[in-house]
């Protein structure tokens, strides 16, 4: 697929050219945010941490009281079938699901028919300059409502928390709930102790429940590395040894700097870079 060539999508059971997909103007998503998402990495052009993803989106279909019009095994067979025809070999692929179209209404019927769609985006995501600079983080606090284990369309209070970190220099604001980090706008938080202790927030109606978290967490205990799943205080990540985060986008990345100050020397940790490597070995040995 060359530059000038449009990517092909797919909407509601048809794979279409992007500029001839169309959504009605009624759907729920647009009227209400009454929809859910997933963000799936493609690297090599294979899929990354899929299982994981979908079973995220089932959970959080069934907790909005959905149903997916289609299993996630023909899911998976789309997100390999658009990779194929864009030619994608490094980027995202998203997945919007709405509860469907119809006349606005706060109360919806019982048989709309869900809205499906997905797109591939082309993204860097390996050879990043973060991965050796780290990220800057402005702490906001945290504005959004008690379900954020949902993985829903409504993101403004995130799309709001960018924009500060944005304007102030930063790469990605942490979220912050009486005293303690929840999560960053798109990312999960963690510490490094200065006794080698991984620090993040259990997983509960707080946050989202991360998949490149699980990931990550699981082939840390594999090792066995400590891990301590509390809150922790934006003093305690600015005294930490190390801070970094993990997203679908962004595999995981330092963070070397909080409010401008340094976490750490300001560099990279061997924390991170040993849980980076292990990461990475297993995303392609499992990439599917």
């Amino acid at each position: 697929m060359t530059a000038a060539e449009p990517r092909t999508v797919y909407l509601n059971g048809a794979f279409l050219p992007e500029n001839e997909a169309h959504i009605s103007i009624f759907d729920r998503g647009f009227l209400f945010g009454d929809g859910i998402y997933e963000v799936t990495a493609v690297l090599d052009g294979k899929l990354i941490d899929s299982p994981l993803h979908m079973a995220r989106l089932e959970r959080s279909v069934r907790e909005i009281g959905g149903t997916l019009p289609i299993p996630t095994e023909e899911i998976v067979a789309i997100e390999k079938r658009l990779v194929a025809e864009n030619k994608l070999t490094e980027g995202v692929i998203y997945l919007q699901y709405t509860r469907g179209a119809e006349d606005r209404n706060f109360l919806y019927s019982d048989n709309l028919q869900p809205t499906l769609l997905l797109f591939t985006q082309a993204k860097t995501l390996e050879h990043v300059a973060a991965v050796e600079r780290g990220l800057k983080v402005k702490v906001v606090p945290d504005q959004r409502w008690e379900r954020r284990d949902i993985k829903t369309v409504c993101l403004l209070p995130q799309v709001l928390a960018k924009r500060i970190a944005k304007a102030e220099g930063c790469d990605e604001a942490w979220m912050v709930e009486e005293g303690f980090v929840t999560e960053g706008a798109s990312s999960t938080a963690y510490i490094i102790t200065h006794d080698d202790k991984i620090v993040t927030r259990a997983n509960g109606n707080a946050t989202l429940p991360g998949c490149t978290r699980l990931a990550v967490l699981d082939l840390a205990r594999e090792q066995g590395l400590t891990i301590e799943e509390r809150p922790f205080s934006v003093e305690e990540a600015m005294a930490a040894r190390e801070a970094c985060l993990t997203s679908a986008s962004n595999f995981i990345v330092p963070i070397t700097s909080i409010d401008g100050k340094p976490v750490g020397d300001g560099k990279a940790g061997p924390m991170f870079k040993r849980l980076r490597t292990l990461y990475m070995d297993n995303a392609r040995r499992t990439a599917v």
